[in-house]
């Protein structure tokens, strides 16, 4: 037998072998997304059941508890991994009513860490923070906090969203409300800088000051929507309103009619507590010791349920495990999923896992994170590494064009150094791709604000995502590369500086945070 014309004929079988494994898995992949989805069940669960995941909190290691548990009903290896530790805290009943001159129970509540009424309820005047001339002038004025709740942000022109305004009101006026807007947020801006103090100390020295409390409005720019992060206080209550409460509470004070206010703020301090990371892993057959990951940070603010910020990738990467474990239990290289802590303090979950963990990033095929809405995947860069396109495009080929055909790429990128765990791993020169979506209006209505519910959540749009990430990490695992990490030379400059785009400095991870 001629040994020249069977290795040919030989190649060619193997080729047709592997694109029809290729078409039944991917065929599988994507009947299983379309007719037996988790994602519904999974989100009831998370989002519903254990609720939001503030770092530090109770339901932070429940949600650990509860996808270690998940993983292993469906037959995948998963662990809960300590990177940190962090403050604790746990998250009360928060109650506000106007009692004089009216009565009015009011919409909002306390602040991440906010320190407890201690079962009291706080009764007291509410306070406007004046117009400050000068350090010297807010010293003067800063007795006058004693015993009193004390609103520190402006109060809004307008409780409508601009777009509304843009719809409904003439040109003319609508310039008019952007400059009065624009004016007015100058002004307070320059009033709070003249007291010589940030946020923080600013609170620290209403707080020294014997106040009873701090009121803000965070407004997040739409109706009935506000952002929500943690308190500067040590001592006494800070709660945010809504932008509607809040400018009724203002307008009470700054005409003379002495708004009375109970807060009820419950809240529990636990001490330092363990801070951990969730893995799960699917072991590779053929190379075990080369990686490809799914990833998205599992933690959230606590206003709501971080349905969107960051649930959604969470619920993902999860159902992706399920559909691989399930159609590919045996992948070539091993499979991981980090479900990361402290994302929103500054990706110190992940960059935690990247410092722990040389021998998985210097050996990363890829890593594929998901973390800014519900919405479709709609682009992916190639993070400043000078191959990407050749793996990512010949990866995107295998998946359905109805979901391709929607994605906009762009070789070689910019590298990410912010914005969500993928820069940890870009940052240490492995390749961390952001799978970025499409908006659903995520900036103003559930980015850290306190509608983001399991009702912002569109399911169809989040199984499109399930479809594209299974098959990107399946053709990543099959592929018979290793991919390059050689980085670019001709990186894009950056239009706000007029420099060309250096690559991000790794950052180590803070481990011991929020005290």
């Amino acid at each position: 037998m001629n040994k020249k014309l069977l290795f040919p004929t030989f190649l060619l079988f193997t080729s047709s072998f592997i694109f029809a494994q290729d078409k039944k898995i991917i065929d599988n992949i994507v009947k299983e997304v379309n007719e037996n989805s988790q994602l519904e069940k999974l989100a009831h669960e998370l989002l519903d059941v254990v609720g939001p995941r503030l770092v530090g909190s109770p339901q932070m290691k429940q949600a650990n508890d509860w996808a270690v548990k998940k993983y292993s009903d469906w037959g995948i290896s998963a662990r809960n991994e300590k990177w940190g530790e962090w403050r604790g805290w746990e998250r009360g009943v928060t109650h506000i009513d106007l009692v004089s001159p009216r009565l009015r129970t009011l919409e909002g509540t306390q602040l991440a860490w906010s320190p407890s009424t201690n079962g009291k309820a706080v009764n007291a005047e509410a306070i406007v923070l004046p117009a400050i001339t000068d350090s010297i002038s807010f010293q003067k004025w800063l007795p006058n906090a004693k015993g009193k709740l004390v609103l520190i942000s402006m109060n809004q022109i307008s409780g409508r969203p601009e777009k509304n305004w843009e719809e409904f009101a003439t040109k003319d006026l609508f310039d008019k409300y952007k400059k009065e807007k624009a004016d007015a947020a100058k002004a307070w801006a320059a009033g709070i800088s003249k007291t010589g103090l940030n946020a923080k100390n600013l609170a620290l020295a209403i707080e020294n000051a014997g106040a009873a409390g701090i009121i803000i409005n965070n407004w997040s720019q739409g109706f009935g929507v506000d952002k929500v992060f943690g308190a500067n206080t040590t001592k006494i209550p800070t709660v945010d309103l809504s932008v509607e409460d809040y400018g009724l509470v203002y307008r009470l004070a700054v005409n003379g009619n002495k708004p009375m206010l109970k807060i009820e703020s419950e809240s529990k301090e636990l001490g330092v507590v363990p801070t951990f990371n969730t893995i799960a892993e699917i072991k590779g057959k053929q190379k075990p010791k080369e990686y490809v990951m799914l990833s998205a940070h599992f933690d959230s603010w606590d206003a709501a349920s971080g349905a969107t910020d960051n649930g959604s990738g969470t619920i993902l990467m999860m159902e992706a495990m399920r559909i691989l474990k399930k159609f590919y239990p045996n992948p070539k290289r091993t499979i991981l999923v980090g479900h990361w802590g402290s994302e929103e303090q500054g990706l110190n979950g992940s960059r935690a896992f990247v410092e722990d963990h040389p021998e998985i990033v210097s050996n990363l095929q890829a890593l594929f994170n998901q973390d800014n809405g519900t919405g479709r995947v709609v682009n992916i860069g190639g993070q400043g590494f000078a191959k990407s396109k050749d793996y990512i495009t010949r990866w995107l080929a295998a998946v359905p064009d109805t979901i391709k055909n929607q994605i906009k790429t762009s070789f070689p990128g910019m590298p990410g150094a912010g914005g969500s765990d993928f820069a940890s791993f870009v940052a240490a020169g492995a390749l961390g791709y952001s799978l970025s979506s499409t908006s659903w209006d995520y900036g103003t209505y559930t980015w850290h604000t306190n509608r983001d519910s399991y009702d912002k959540l569109v399911f169809d749009e989040i199984r499109s995502n399930v479809i594209l990430a299974a098959i990107m990490v399946y053709m990543a695992c099959e592929d018979p590369e290793k991919t390059s990490t050689e980085k670019a030379t001709d990186l894009p400059v950056n239009e706000r500086t007029g420099k060309q785009v250096t690559w991000p400095v790794q950052t180590k991870s803070n481990r011991k945070g929020g005290l």
